[in-house]
């Protein structure tokens, strides 16, 4: 039996939308900067190092984040075996 798991993460942003620059929120990427302060050795508090998010980068989690911003988050697995299929969406509405 196949399963299909969709999940959103409210609030949890994988690049900024296109009207972002209208809501002062240019360079929007909850995701990316967790990872770059991460990486930086700022977020070493309970935890250590690099963001490593195992089974949510082989779900897809870092191509979907270099597919909406361009780049791959810091500290994923770039070459994590993909086991699902992964997207990302945008708002239709302004704002």
């Amino acid at each position: 039996m196949k399963r299909t798991f969709i999940m959103v993460l409210d609030s949890f942003g994988i690049g900024a939308a296109h009207d972002a620059a209208d809501f002062g929120d240019t360079g929007a990427d909850t995701l990316g900067h967790i990872a770059q302060a991460c990486a930086r050795g700022e977020a070493d508090k309970g935890r250590k190092g690099p963001l490593h998010l195992p089974n949510l980068s082989r779900l897809g989690l870092g191509k979907a984040a270099e597919e909406s911003t361009g780049h791959f988050p810091e500290g994923l697995d770039k070459n994590a075996e993909i086991i699902g299929a992964y997207g990302y969406a945008g708002e239709l509405s302004s704002g």
